[in-house]
């Protein structure tokens, strides 16, 4: 199997965390594509040689259409 079906593979199996709707279209800036939605993959530490004070888990928001990080930021008011 060759490294790009290799990765077209892994992608197609990554499990969604959450999808969020935009309120507007906006072009992505990877692909140049509009979209509507942004979805939310889970980032897990797998190796880290030295003691880590940084989480072992986090978030982060990719393009629905081409799989590329965006920048982006999600929050809310804790209240």
């Amino acid at each position: 199997m060759s490294p790009e079906a290799k990765v077209a593979a892994a992608e197609e199996s990554v499990e969604i965390e959450a999808e969020y709707t935009l309120e507007c279209s906006a072009n992505c800036p990877s692909c140049n594509t509009s979209v509507s939605t942004l979805q939310v993959v889970r980032l897990l530490r797998t190796k880290v040689n030295f003691t880590s004070s940084l989480p072992r888990r986090g978030y982060a928001i990719v393009c629905p259409v081409c799989r590329t990080i965006v920048p982006a930021t999600i929050g809310g008011i804790l209240g």
